[in-house]
């Protein structure tokens, strides 16, 4: 198991092949995957053919950037996953925090502490400038989990059908009438965050 980082209750380790059922359960839920596809799940053969995959070049593309799965250290269960990656064409040093987790992970501080461990590794070790965020505006509990860590809101803001297809793989906006809200914490305001008595 090649290991990426560790909290006090998560271990952020590397996607493998056989990763895909844990995957699958993952993406099988509807209440996950309701701010993601609107509710519909990913057919198991795309996260076999063209996800995971996907995450296994990202290691060797991409040093210190990717995709990792959240597992819980206390009992060894997948959790979901994170991702710290350039978005698009977007430079190494402003990369896109995200992540997914199953329900039963939900509303006990997992999504905060990855998060936060993922902001702090990027700025001491990637060297990064900023760390962004992208959700719903309407996604109460995701946002909250980006104003904890430090982030504060950047812009509201519609995408374009190129964007759904480009990061949702959708092309119809009606799925999504919601505006999209960007997060955002500068190196700067990370480490004024971390003077004493901040």
């Amino acid at each position: 198991m090649q290991i990426f980082l560790e909290t006090d209750r998560l271990i952020l380790r590397r996607f493998t092949e056989q990763d895909v059922d844990n995957l699958f359960d993952l993406d099988s839920d509807p209440a996950v995957m309701r701010m993601v596809s609107g509710g519909s799940g990913t057919p198991r053969e795309v996260l076999a053919n063209d996800h995971i995959p996907h995450y296994l070049t990202y290691y060797e593309r991409f040093a210190g950037y990717g995709f990792w799965a959240a597992i819980e250290r206390s009992t060894g269960d997948f959790l979901g996953w994170f991702h710290l990656r350039p978005l698009g064409e977007d430079p190494l040093d402003d990369p896109e925090l995200g992540y997914r987790l199953k329900r039963s992970a939900w509303g006990k501080g997992y999504a905060t502490e990855g998060s936060q461990a993922l902001i702090d590794k990027a700025f001491r070790e990637l060297g990064v400038q900023r760390v962004m965020a992208l959700t719903y505006s309407e996604h109460v509990a995701s946002r909250r989990v980006m104003e904890k860590v430090g982030m504060r809101l950047v812009r509201t803001y519609k995408p374009t059908p190129e964007e759904l297809l480009e990061y949702l793989g959708v092309t119809d906006p009606s799925i999504f009438p919601e505006d999209d809200v960007e997060y955002a914490i500068t190196r700067q305001e990370w480490e004024a965050l971390r003077q004493p008595g901040a």
